[in-house]
């Protein structure tokens, strides 16, 4: 129990100790309190409340635990695994779409997002354009992959357009719009074939998580997938340079205007 509240996201331990500081959040806890107070709906931190007021842990006296581990930085756990999927039972992880959504909550910075599909796009989109709409300073990129069809003859400037018109006006949910860019190389069909395949997310060039899972439903929730969340800055830099590398030599380049 103790594991699933050291692996929280700074921002949102920081939350959740200021709710039980200020009693906002107090017995007999809930989902429904914990989200609305913390902005947190991971039932294995409910369940690691619930043996706090079992054990008779004050809320005050967990919010002075859950702040000493800001001050110990070092004693929180640098990785975990992350999964989706059938739980085994006696084996405690992380779920893939609760960590995902924890991340979005918790970003204030910068936000990059890779991945190969999505399905349903205002539903698949609404938590992250949400907090881009509600987070001034917070800039988002999404790394995303346009497929050309097996017999299309499409040019491929008029693919990435068509994708851009579609993506813009259906499937993006916000006022305020990310940063999108493409592999070019998966609409050339005399180029080499390579496409948008990373799943990833980086979070304030802190946290990286990851993933096989794409932004669907069925990676989210059932499918078995498996991804590891790092909390580690220099890794969180490294692959965001590595991604703004490809994004400067022009490897990836930006949506087009539709």
């Amino acid at each position: 129990m103790i594991d699933t509240l050291i692996a929280l996201p700074s921002a949102l331990r920081r939350s959740l100790a200021q709710a039980l500081d200020s009693e906002l959040l107090s017995p007999p806890y809930t989902l429904a309190s914990l989200r609305s107070t913390s902005g947190i709906q991971d039932e294995a931190v409910l369940d690691a409340l619930r043996e706090w007021e079992r054990l008779r842990v004050s809320g005050k006296a967990g919010a002075v635990w859950l702040r000493s581990l800001e001050a110990a930085g070092s004693a929180i756990a640098p990785a975990s695994l992350v999964w989706t999927g059938p739980e085994a039972k006696g084996l405690h992880s992380r779920n893939t779409r609760q960590v995902y959504e924890e991340l979005v909550a918790s970003a204030n910075r910068s936000l990059l997002i890779s991945t190969f599909a999505y399905f349903k796009g205002p539903k698949a989109f609404k938590g992250l354009a949400d907090r881009l709409d509600s987070t001034p300073n917070l800039k988002v990129t999404l790394l995303l992959n346009i497929e050309r069809g097996r017999q299309s003859t499409t040019l491929a400037k008029d693919l990435s357009r068509r994708f851009a018109k579609q993506f813009w006006e259906s499937d993006w949910p916000g006022q305020k719009r990310p940063s999108v860019f493409y592999d070019p190389r998966s609409l050339d069909p005399d180029g080499p074939k390579g496409v948008l395949h990373a799943k990833a997310v980086i979070v304030d060039e802190q946290t990286l998580f990851v993933t096989s899972a794409n932004l669907t439903d069925a990676a989210l929730d059932r499918n078995i997938e498996t991804g590891v969340l790092l909390r580690d800055r220099m890794i969180a830099l490294t692959a965001l340079a590595h991604f703004r590398g490809l994004i400067d030599q022009r490897l990836l380049v930006p949506l087009p205007d539709p």
